[in-house]
């Protein structure tokens, strides 16, 4: 398997090239030892390609790479793998390895891409994380990109309800990027979902990998939901995309004055599924619905427990995430207080910060 990983990690080769070289020479072994004037009659591989393979075979790094890699418990999953994902291969470019930590989607459940603008406003906030936590509460797998904005949220939402969610790297598997997600990181692998990568271990966040990993969100979904999104938004290229490889395409809509809204509100006028509810959705998919948690309950029971400023923080507070300007707004208290009453309610265990200066009452 060292010479698998040698393989995927060439640079500047794609992945179906890799794939067809292979088949070819029946190993990744045969490729390393191969000599020039025999990768050269391969009419599939031009020049630069083959200058690549050669140069990477005097690489003598690989195998112990390769051993880092397998001590930072991330696997190593190449395309011939039964564990690989049968719905990538139905996309015209699948990767030729994921490196993965934690577990990989299940073959048998739903899974749904929640997908949206980073820089999303607390409707777009809400609804990726109410959609998220109904549709994993049924067993959907959520699928996203561990972004800020709507991607954290959605992975947050499954996680709320106890649900697997699956976050797909631009950067190496071991590489935490939106570095202040370290927790959602962490939560996504304890809760049995998890970080996915074509990347190897260690690769940097490069701008370039992002639009590329988005074809590995949505081969990996049945569906693509669009909470809140640009008319430049990255998130159209994800839905390009899933629309190539005949994924269904649903779209959350919004005010017709949010610029953020206005690809989502295009992506319906061109024949995307309506997000109505999650209800709606479920019954479309067929899935039942099940009875909410009975969170409600435990937060009036909780209140009761509190001293009067704490109550008011609380009290603010539900199961999708506020920020520390909205609670300052929301209790009148300066921020000072409301940080210290936040301080005191997450040392008690009634409240959890999900990503930096966002919160949420414990479950």
């Amino acid at each position: 398997m060292k010479y698998e990983f040698w393989m995927a990690g060439i640079q500047g080769v794609a992945a179906q090239k890799k794939i067809r070289l292979r088949e070819c020479m029946k190993s990744a072994e045969a490729i390393y030892y191969i000599e020039e004037i025999q990768l050269r009659q391969f009419g599939f591989l031009n020049d630069n390609e083959c200058n690549k393979i050669m140069q990477a075979g005097k690489n003598r790094q690989f195998q112990s790479d390769y051993e880092k890699m397998v001590e930072k418990g991330i696997r190593f999953v190449p395309y011939f793998s039964e564990e690989y994902p049968e719905s990538l291969k139905e996309i015209s470019d699948y990767p030729y390895a994921l490196y993965v930590k934690g577990s990989l989607p299940q073959k048998t459940t739903r899974k749904a891409a929640i997908i949206g603008a980073r820089r999303c406003t607390p409707y777009g906030e809400k609804y990726a994380i109410d959609f998220a936590r109904a549709l994993a509460e049924c067993g959907v797998e959520i699928i996203s990109g561990m972004a800020r904005g709507i991607d954290g949220m959605g992975h947050r939402g499954a996680l709320l309800a106890g649900g697997r969610t699956y976050a797909v790297l631009g950067s190496g598997a071991d590489v935490c990027y939106p570095r202040e997600h370290i927790g959602l990181y962490v939560d996504i692998l304890e809760q049995g979902g998890g970080i996915l990568s074509e990347q190897p271990p260690g690769t940097a966040p490069f701008p370039y990998n992002f639009p590329a990993r988005n074809r590995i969100i949505s081969g990996l979904s049945d569906a693509v939901l669009v909470m809140e999104a640009g008319r430049k938004s990255g998130s159209l290229i994800t839905v390009d995309l899933a629309l190539e490889q005949g994924k269904d395409i649903y779209a959350l809509s919004g005010p017709v004055n949010s610029a953020l809204s206005d690809g989502c509100n295009h992506l319906i006028r061109q024949g995307a599924g309506i997000l109505l509810s999650p209800e709606a959705l479920l019954e479309e998919w067929g899935i039942a619905k099940k009875e909410p948690a009975e969170a409600g309950k435990k937060k009036i029971k909780n209140e009761k427990k509190l001293e009067s400023a704490e109550k008011l923080v609380y009290s603010c507070l539900g199961l999708y995430p506020k920020n520390l300007e909205q609670l300052v707004c929301e209790t009148k208290l300066n921020i000072k207080e409301v940080l210290e009453n936040l301080v005191t309610l997450e040392l008690r265990g009634y409240v959890r910060e999900i990503s930096k200066n966002y919160y949420v009452i414990s479950e």
